[in-house]
């Protein structure tokens, strides 16, 4: 399905760009431009949807401060495509004491698709009877256990997802989540909180039943703030540390 916009956009009580915004906001959630691919030229653009091209540039600007486009010089601009670069810069805050980030290293422990709890079904916006699939990951920093995720993604939206994907991606999950479903993560919001480590996670990390952890909670969105991934990380801090995103 094609997003058409070529009546003029409206701008009372709002701000003529952030109109445009969520304008090619909305075509990105349509699949309009696919992931690595090349939006319109900005003539083009600025046609369909009827402003001038300081409004339009003003519009790609923010979009691509956001990452959620890319400019390449020359070429044009583009659909951000997650990759573990990306993945590094704008999703994984877990550093050691000195500030060395380094790409984890993952083994999927469990999977399994059952009935949201009630957490899960408040932060992903579902029904209380919704089915989701549910798994966890333990990753391994400098070849130490040292974050198990559990991560929740609802069944409307991932309704192929198998454990063989999750296994054997050859990518990020927010890379197999854009590619295979057509899922774009464009921000998170997290909360920090002290925690214990139960006894699942702490046969997982190495550490006694009861040590002193961190929990990540975080939800992952994609356009039009849609909801797409539940998680929480239980991090031992013991010589790791959770370091806060930089505001872009």
């Amino acid at each position: 399905m094609n997003i058409k916009a070529n009546a003029s956009i409206p701008a009372v009580g709002t701000t003529l760009y952030k109109e445009v915004q969520k304008q090619v906001l909305r075509a990105l959630a349509a699949g309009e431009w696919k992931p690595g691919e090349a939006i319109p030229a900005e003539k083009k653009l600025c046609e369909r949807f009827s402003v001038s091209i300081g409004t339009l540039r003003k519009a790609i600007d923010e979009l691509v401060a956001e990452n959620i486009l890319i400019r390449h010089q020359g070429r044009g601009t583009y659909v951000a495509q997650h990759n573990r670069a990306q993945q590094m810069f704008r999703f994984f805050n877990v550093t050691d004491h000195s500030g060395n980030k380094t790409y984890p290293q993952l083994s999927l422990v469990e999977f399994a698709k059952r009935r949201a709890d009630k957490l899960a079904a408040e932060k992903l916006l579902l029904p209380a009877t919704s089915k989701v699939f549910a798994f966890t990951n333990l990753l391994y920093l400098q070849e130490q256990p040292v974050i198990v995720d559990d991560i929740v993604l609802p069944e409307p939206l991932f309704v192929s997802l198998s454990e063989a994907q999750i296994r054997n991606r050859p990518n990020t999950l927010y890379n197999l989540y854009q590619i295979d479903f057509g899922l774009s993560v464009i921000r998170t919001e997290e909360r920090l909180r002290a925690g214990i480590a139960s006894e699942k996670h702490a046969a997982l990390l190495g550490i006694k039943v009861g040590a002193p952890i961190l929990e990540v909670r975080r939800v992952a969105f994609s356009y039009d703030d849609q909801p797409i991934e539940w998680r929480i990380s239980y991090i031992n801090t013991e010589k790791h540390e959770y370091v806060a995103p930089t505001a872009q």
